[in-house]
This record gives C-alpha cells, structure tokens and sequence, in this order.
C-alpha cells in the first residue's frame, strides 16, 4: 500500500481496519508530519560575484555548508557564497516554498528593498 502524506493515526487506523500489520511505517510517517510542520526557513545568500540566491532550509548553518562545499545548489558552482542577508523563519515546508517562488520572481531592487526593511538578519 502506498499511504502518501497521511497522518499516522490515518495510516495505523486503515491498517487496522484491514488487518495489517504496520512495520515501522507509522514512525515513518509521523516523522515525515513532524517535518512537515516544522520551522522551515526562506534565506537569501550574497554571492562572490554580488549575485543573490534564495532558497530553503530547516538548518541554514547546514545547508550554507552544503553551499561552501559545493554539496547544495549547482547554483554555487563557479561562485562561493559570501553572507546570509536575508532570513525569515516560522514556516511549514509549504508555505517556505511558496514564499521561496515569491521572492525568486521578484527583480533584483525588490530583493535589495525586502532586505533592507526586512534587517536582513535576525539578532
């Protein structure tokens, strides 16, 4: 069976009515709901050549690794990432990734505007 995104109780529940036995799968998904909500962030990234990448994360010290070690986005290759100047916390996956497509149609003076009136930064 292919249970997608339900939540646990969901899958544990269709599993019983049918009798199934469940190995692990409702931690798996839980985890997965857990994630879900969790605190998802949108950043912004100055680059070498001054450019600006956006992207998403639940652990910007990690992923700015990923970045520096040319791990994350073929974006970084050629081009090192200099600062985080912009990072906005607080969001599930979904709402992350929607803002994320936001911000990235927005022209390159809407991006230096959010994060000037943003702080860029939180203390």
């Amino acid at each position: 069976m292919v249970f997608g995104s339900m939540s646990a109780a969901r899958v544990a529940g269709i599993l019983a009515q049918q009798g199934g036995v469940c190995l692990g799968m409702v931690e798996i998904v839980a985890a997965g709901d857990r994630l879900a909500d969790a605190d998802w962030q949108v950043y912004i990234i100055r680059c070498t050549d001054n450019s600006l990448y956006t992207g998403i994360t639940l652990d910007i010290d990690r992923r700015i690794a990923q970045h520096g070690s040319a791990r994350g986005a073929k974006y970084f290759r050629g081009k090192r990432p200099v600062e985080v100047v912009f990072l906005e916390g607080g969001h599930t996956r979904s709402s992350a990734s929607r803002r994320e497509a936001t911000i990235k149609k927005l022209r390159r003076a809407a991006k230096l505007r959010l994060i000037e009136t943003s702080g860029g930064m939180p203390d």
